[in-house]
């Protein structure tokens, strides 16, 4: 009876394994932060969304437009980290930057906020930051070293 099973070679002997390996290494390596892309994402939506969540508009019409902006920039800073995440890593920072805005906006934007409306914003704030130093520890550990 003929031997029919497959055999399996050595791969590691392939000529192009090496370079194959080191394409996979290159595609995956800025892509550690990748889990934190979308936690930034739904805060950067229910930053731009608290205002009608918490129930605020009418009393702090200028705290609204604010969040609408800050969560629509939070969520573009999510939407860079995805696409392009080689170049928008860098940007972790101003995560951390607008983070700590939010803490302080509502006593400079907002007129006598109440508590429901300051602790709203110390929460999406803090989260922020949290967030914008995960992704600029990990991209600075992902970054090559000279």
């Amino acid at each position: 009876m003929a031997n029919v099973s497959p055999t399996r070679g050595d791969i590691t002997s392939h000529p192009d394994a090496s370079e194959m390996r080191d394409r996979y290494a290159r595609m995956l390596g800025g892509r550690d932060v990748a889990l934190v892309d979308g936690p930034v994402f739904l805060l950067g939506l229910y930053c731009a969304a608290s205002p009608w969540i918490v129930h605020y508009t009418t009393s702090q019409p200028s705290l609204v437009t604010h969040n609408l902006i800050m969560g629509i920039a939070i969520g573009m800073l999510a939407l860079g980290f995805t696409r392009a995440p080689e170049r928008m890593y860098g940007l972790s920072w101003a995560m951390c930057a607008l983070g700590v805005w939010m803490i302080v906006s509502p006593w400079i934007v907002g007129e006598s906020p109440d508590a429901g409306v300051v602790w709203n914003n110390i929460i999406i704030g803090a989260l922020a930051v949290l967030l914008g130093l995960v992704c600029a520890g990990t991209a600075a550990k992902a970054s090559p070293k000279p």
